[in-house]
């Protein structure tokens, strides 16, 4: 079965493929790589079903996989493929996933690859507090601008289970940055927490106004009266 189940979504995948679609994907994405012009929930739904079809015996087989994928990718959707495959119930809160997805985070270096991934960090958060609460801390401050993002955005779906203290020291060293990308992940991530908890945005973003740009008080206010 090794190498059977790529070659399957790598099929399936171009015979999906949508060549004016992919010119319009491709100049929105202003990616590099060329795209088939898939759209995404269809690579999503044509994965899932592949490893229905096709059942991996263990999280170390899914893994190789999602790296194969992900590493030998010459279509962005083969890279969307193989963070889908990273959905799966086998592997949810598996520590051992963690340095894959720094890898998808730091190689993909895109707000899509990156966004991918942030669900998973997340769900990892909630297993293993003890070990990504530190290792957040520090990406917070990392030189590489979207390891920055993924600890800002790693709480998003996080609601009422969101570590306040954590979400601060996260925020805090990055609203003076003036990366689009960290200004908008800010505004982002505070307007999401907001429908959990509007006051404690509000505090937040009245302590911090003098630091926050624009764009980031913008996003994080917009729901807000």
């Amino acid at each position: 079965m090794e190498g059977e189940r790529i070659a399957i979504i790598r099929d399936r995948l171009r015979a999906e493929s949508d060549p004016e679609r992919a010119k319009a994907a491709q100049a929105y994405m202003r990616s590099s790589i060329p795209s088939l012009g898939v759209r995404v929930p269809v690579v999503r739904r044509m994965v899932l079903a592949t490893a229905r079809e096709l059942p991996f015996g263990s999280p170390e087989e899914l893994r190789d996989d999602v790296l194969t994928l992900w590493r030998e990718a010459t279509w962005r959707e083969e890279r969307y493929a193989a963070i889908d495959l990273t959905s799966l119930k086998s592997v949810a809160g598996d520590l051992e996933m963690l340095p894959l997805y720094e890898e998808i985070i730091r190689t993909g270096a895109w707000w899509d690859f990156v966004d991918g991934v942030s669900e998973r960090i997340c769900t990892l958060l909630q297993h293993h507090r003890n070990i990504l609460t530190p290792l957040l801390r520090s990406w917070a401050v990392d030189e590489d601008f979207w390891i920055r993002r993924a600890a800002i955005t790693a709480q998003l779906k996080a609601k009422a289970a969101t570590d306040l203290e954590l979400f601060a020291a996260v925020l805090d060293p990055n609203l003076r940055d003036k990366e689009f990308f960290i200004r908008k992940a800010i505004g982002w991530s505070l307007r999401e927490y907001a429908k959990t908890d509007a006051q404690w945005v509000r505090n937040y973003v009245e302590s911090k106004r003098a630091a926050l740009s624009p764009l980031s008080l913008r996003e994080a206010l917009k729901n807000l009266a």
